[in-house]
C-alpha cells in the first residue's frame, strides 16, 4: 500500500468516501449532522488511516489509542483540537511504540447554520481562511518537550469540511460566539510525514535570508502567539536560528540542516 502522503487525489477522494460509509454505520445523524459524542470528522479520518474498525479504539494503558497496529508495533493518534491533552499520552506510548500524531488543517470551509429551536439549516458560505501544512507548527509547540523524542512523527494532512454551527451566539444573527455542532470532511488533500528537521523545513515557503518575527509571520499567514510559537519549535528543531538584531527587532535566519 502506498504512504498516505503519496496517494494521488483519485485515490484520496475513494479512500474519504470509503472511510464515510464506514463511519456512518450504526451512527445516528440528524438534518445531516452528527449527533454523537465523537465527532463526524475524528471517527471518518479513523477508517480513513484504518478501515478494520477492530484496530481502533485499543486500550494501551493507561489510555485508549486510536488505532494500534501490532504488526509492526505503532500508535496512530488523530489530534483534531490542541495538542496539549497529547503530553500525557505520548509520555506513555513513546517508550512502548513509535506513535505519528494526525492532524488535520482545514484547508477549505464551508459553513452552514442551524436554527437551536427549528433545526433549520441555512448558509452554505465559503470561509474566505485557507490553511496551510504550516498551520500544525504553534500547535507543536505543545509538545515541544518530545519534538526529538525517537519513534515519533507528525502528520498534517489538509482537509475540506462543511462545519454546521448553532446560531446561539452573542449578537444579533447568533453568529458571533455560536457553538460549533460538527465538521464533516468532503474532501483530502495534500499531507506530509513530519519525521526529521528537513521535513519541517521543506513545508516552509520562500524566507528571505534574514527575516524578523513580523515577516515570518506575513510569510505563513500567522499572528500573535502562533507566530511566536512557531518560532520557538523551528528553533528547537534547529531549522533556525537567531541572528544580529535590526534595530529593536529580532531576526532570524534558516540554519545549514
Amino acid at each position: 500500500m502506498l504512504p498516505f502522503w503519496e496517494l494521488t487525489p483519485e485515490q484520496r477522494q475513494f479512500r474519504l468516501e470509503q472511510a464515510i460509509s464506514l463511519s456512518e454505520q450504526g451512527r445516528q445523524f440528524v438534518n445531516g449532522i452528527g449527533m454523537q459524542r465523537e465527532r463526524t470528522l475524528h471517527s471518518v479520518l479513523k477508517f480513513y488511516f484504518e478501515p478494520d474498525a477492530d484496530r481502533q479504539e485499543i486500550p494501551v494503558e493507561p489510555f485508549i489509542a486510536d488505532i494500534y497496529h501490532d504488526d509492526p508495533q505503532e500508535v496512530l493518534e488523530i489530534q483534531t483540537g490542541s495538542f496539549g491533552p497529547l503530553r500525557d499520552k505520548l509520555a506513555a506510548f513513546l517508550p512502548q511504540f513509535p506513535v505519528t500524531v494526525i492532524h488535520p488543517v482545514i484547508r477549505k470551509k464551508r459553513l452552514y447554520w442551524s436554527d437551536p429551536e427549528t433545526g433549520e439549516l441555512t448558509g452554505g458560505r465559503l470561509s474566505p481562511l485557507r490553511g496551510a501544512l504550516t498551520d500544525i507548527l504553534p500547535e507543536l509547540y505543545r509538545v515541544s518537550s518530545y519534538l526529538q523524542e525517537p519513534g515519533l512523527t507528525f502528520l498534517p494532512i489538509l482537509i475540506d469540511v462543511d462545519e454546521y454551527r448553532l446560531t446561539d451566539g452573542w449578537s444579533r444573527d447568533g453568529k458571533k460566539g455560536s457553538h460549533r455542532i460538527d465538521r464533516v470532511p468532503t474532501a483530502i488533500g495534500e499531507s506530509v510525514l513530519l519525521e526529521r528537521p528537513a521535513d519541517y523545513a521543506a513545508i516552509l515557503p520562500e524566507l528571505p535570508e534574514l527575516f524578523t518575527s513580523r515577516e515570518f509571520g506575513k510569510a505563513l499567514r500567522m499572528q500573535g502567539r502562533a507566530c511566536s510559537y512557531s518560532l520557538s519549535v523551528l528553533q528547537k528543531l534547529g531549522i533556525i536560528a537567531r541572528a544580529e538584531n535590526r534595530g529593536k527587532q529580532y531576526q532570524y535566519r534558516l540554519t545549514d540542516i
